[in-house]
């Protein structure tokens, strides 16, 4: 139905959610992140978009952000999201050692730069060094299956592929305890939420 491009700088989003508004699209999709997505966020509810019936989609928002915003503004919005601290014990456990640190709950980031590292030094273990080549020859090989990610790979091209998440954000009712603020909606397999290897133009995979 169209699209807006922001300055980076901006903090005035109403023209931009004024146009959202008037394409009379049912899904309006946020491709921002940070505090210009949470100022965002906040015109789109000041000028009733999800009370008139379109749908708000963050492509790159976080449960942190979430928490700024409050349920009663964020309540079904549509996040993509590689992790949820909320998913199952595992996620659970790792997480409440991360909050008694921080006070709060981890981003995807958060969780995903933890596991990153300590595949990496899982790597290193195994190879028996810390040679580059040894050690990235290792990280390939071994299947990543931690609180993060579970059958997650490290293609030749570098990607770390691994499933993805749709949730949906509670309404304030809905939601039973602190932080409690995503249902699961859909799963996305890895093989689907990362661009293949055929159409990539990394060198390394393109010869």
């Amino acid at each position: 139905m169209g699209a807006a491009r922001h300055p980076t700088d901006t903090s005035d989003f109403s023209s931009y959610i004024l146009q959202a508004q008037a394409s009379k699209a049912k899904v309006v999709g946020f491709a921002t992140a940070g505090q210009a997505a949470v100022n965002a966020i906040k015109t789109a509810h000041e000028f009733g978009l999800r009370q008139g019936g379109q749908t708000l989609a963050g492509l790159y928002f976080f449960v942190t952000d979430i928490h700024s915003l409050g349920l009663e503004v964020a309540q079904d919005m549509i996040v993509t999201t590689a992790f949820y601290w909320d998913m199952n014990d595992e996620t659970r456990a790792w997480s409440k050692r991360f909050f008694d640190q921080t006070k709060r709950m981890p981003t995807q980031l958060q969780a995903a730069n933890y596991s990153a590292t300590m595949h990496y030094l899982k790597a290193v273990q195994a190879a028996g060094t810390d040679e580059t080549n040894a050690v990235m020859k290792k990280m390939r090989e071994m299947p990543i299956n931690d609180f993060f990610a579970k059958n997650g790979r490290i293609r030749e091209d570098g990607r770390m592929t691994h499933d993805m998440y749709v949730v949906r954000v509670k309404k304030p009712n809905e939601s039973k305890y602190p932080w409690d603020y995503y249902e699961v909606i859909a799963t996305v397999p890895a093989e689907e939420a990362f661009q293949p290897p055929a159409k990539s133009t990394c060198p390394l995979v393109r010869k």
